[in-house]
C-alpha cells in the first residue's frame, strides 16, 4: 500500500473511511465514488481549478470511442520495454483515468492517479475501482521520496524536480506531448489562418536522462457530438472565437490528423 502524505503537514495519512487522517488531526473526506480530496486552499490557483465536469465527459466519450487508441498502445509498450513487473504507477494530471488505468492493466501493476480537477478524478475513481484517486497539485505531489517506478504524464504539465523526487532511483518518467502537427484538421477550421510555432517535444529535464522518444501520428475521422468532444480536451476551448465555433458546428465530420510524441526519461543521479 502506498504510503499518502498529508498535504498540510507531511505526516501520513491513515485511510479509515469516511475519512483520512494524519496524528495532526488533519482529516480528508472520502468521497462517495472513493476518491480523497488533498488539494489544500492554499495551493489552489482558482475556486475551481482544472477541467470542468463537461470538459472531464467530453474526454471520457472521446477517448472510449477508440480515437486515441493508438497514443495509449504506445504508452503502454513505452512502460512494458522500460518499467519493471508489477509496477506502482503514478499518472500526474491523470484525468478521468483512460491511460492510466490501460498502462496499469498492460503491466499489470497498480494505478494512483492525482489530478487538480476534482470532476476529473470523481469520475475515474466511479470508474476504476480498484485503483487510488486523489485531488491534488503536481506541484505539491503527497508522497514520500523515491516511491514510484513508474510516473505518467499525458498531455499535462511536468514538474521535473517533483516527479524526480518521487521516482525510485531506476524508475521511468513517461511524458507525453502534443507534436506540432497535432490537431491540423481542427485548428484549420477554428483559426482564420493557421500560425507556425517551434515546439520543444523532446525537451531537456534537469535530474533526468532521455532513453527514448518515439512519434506516434494516425489520421481519424469525427462525426457528430465527438467534434465538440474532441474541442473540449484541447486547450483550443478557451481561445475559439464565435466564428470559430460556428464553423465547426456547421460540420457533419472532420477529419484529422493526431500527432504525439511519447518520451521515456530515467532519473540522473550523479553529483
Amino acid at each position: 500500500m502506498i504510503e499518502i502524505l498529508c498535504p498540510l503537514c507531511g505526516a501520513p495519512l491513515h485511510q479509515e473511511k469516511p475519512v483520512w487522517q494524519c496524528q495532526n488531526r488533519h482529516a480528508f473526506d472520502v468521497g462517495r465514488q472513493g476518491h480523497v480530496n488533498l488539494l489544500p486552499v492554499t495551493q489552489k490557483h482558482s475556486l475551481h481549478p482544472g477541467d470542468t465536469k463537461e470538459q472531464v465527459a467530453a474526454r471520457r466519450t472521446f477517448l472510449e470511442a477508440g480515437y486515441y487508441a493508438p497514443i495509449a498502445h504506445a504508452v503502454c509498450e513505452a512502460a512494458k520495454n522500460h518499467g519493471v513487473s508489477h509496477p506502482q504507477i503514478l499518472d500526474v494530471g491523470c484525468g478521468e483515468g483512460y491511460y492510466g488505468a490501460q498502462v496499469a492493466q498492460a503491466t499489470q501493476g497498480s494505478l494512483v492517479g492525482l489530478d487538480i480537477s476534482k470532476d476529473a478524478v470523481r469520475l475515474a475513481a466511479g470508474r476504476y475501482k480498484d485503483s487510488t484517486w486523489l485531488c491534488g497539485t503536481a506541484s505539491h505531489l503527497p508522497f514520500r521520496d523515491h516511491t514510484f517506478p513508474v510516473v505518467l504524464s499525458m498531455f499535462a504539465l511536468t514538474v521535473a524536480q517533483e516527479f524526480r523526487r518521487v521516482l525510485t532511483k531506476d524508475g521511468i518518467y513517461i511524458q507525453v506531448l502534443a507534436a506540432e502537427d497535432h490537431l491540423l484538421g481542427l485548428k484549420s477550421v477554428i483559426y482564420p489562418e493557421l500560425l507556425h510555432r517551434e515546439k520543444d517535444s523532446v525537451p531537456e529535464l534537469p535530474g533526468f536522462t532521455l532513453e527514448e522518444s518515439r512519434r506516434v501520428r494516425f489520421s481519424f475521422r469525427a462525426e457528430g457530438s465527438q467534434i465538440q468532444n474532441l474541442l473540449s480536451m484541447t486547450p483550443h476551448l478557451f481561445r475559439i472565437s464565435k466564428e470559430g465555433a460556428k464553423r465547426l458546428e456547421e460540420l457533419d465530420a472532420l477529419e484529422d490528423t493526431a500527432s504525439a510524441v511519447v518520451n521515456v526519461y530515467r532519473p540522473s543521479w550523479e553529483p
